[in-house]
């Protein structure tokens, strides 16, 4: 299909229009004890030179990308939000403002993607993850994380949840990409609403 220049505007002004349901990511205890939880089970079951390049999709205000610096890499984040890019330029990270699914990275540049409730943002996820395996290197990981829907705290209703998907169709996506699931993970725990359940994957690049 060949985009005509009334097409591509139409797609430019939807994207400009999404770009207003962003919000900050200020760090919480759920999330910050989560993300070093699952980085640690991560690394332990797949170990990176100090070397690796890490790109961290949706940093928020830098939680994971922390923990990374603190295990002695150099990671960089993007993002939409001007607040968390602030937030973490301002605590010394490297952090670029850019979309998931248009990324200005070179093909084959990463080791790991650390995409941690991101992609549930993406209108269209499985272009989304192509991009992904675009910038990963050949036997490179990825790391996703998602909401489930329709626990308790109805996280298909969130105003820019766009993609809150069923692990199978999730894992389906992923496959089709390009990617093998080395593990997915159901992370239940509850919080004032009540029962909730995230899905975590973690992948490689065939």
């Amino acid at each position: 299909m060949k985009l005509s220049p009334t097409h591509i505007q139409r797609f430019e002004n939807f994207l400009d229009l999404i770009k207003t349901h962003t919000y900050p990511e200020a760090l919480t205890d759920l999330h910050s004890n989560l993300t070093q939880r699952m980085l640690e089970y991560f690394l332990a079951k797949c170990p990176l030179e100090s070397t690796s390049k890490i790109l961290d999709v949706g940093c928020g205000q830098g939680v994971a990308l922390q923990w990374f610096m603190r295990k002695g890499f150099h990671p960089i984040g993007i993002t939409l939000n001007q607040e968390d890019i602030a937030a973490c330029r301002n605590k010394g990270y490297d952090v670029i403002e850019m979309d998931q699914s248009f990324m200005d990275f070179d093909d084959k540049t990463f080791d790991l993607i650390w995409c941690r409730h991101c992609i549930e943002h993406s209108v269209f996820p499985y272009f989304t993850l192509h991009e992904f395996n675009r910038v990963l290197r050949q036997r490179g990981y990825l790391y996703i994380e998602v909401p489930a829907p329709d626990t308790s705290c109805k996280h298909q209703t969130n105003m820019n949840h766009y993609s809150v998907l069923g692990k199978n169709m999730w894992a389906s996506l992923m496959i089709r990409a390009g990617f093998t699931v080395l593990e997915d993970i159901d992370i239940s725990f509850k919080v004032q609403a009540g029962p909730d359940v995230y899905f975590a994957f973690i992948l490689q690049k065939k």
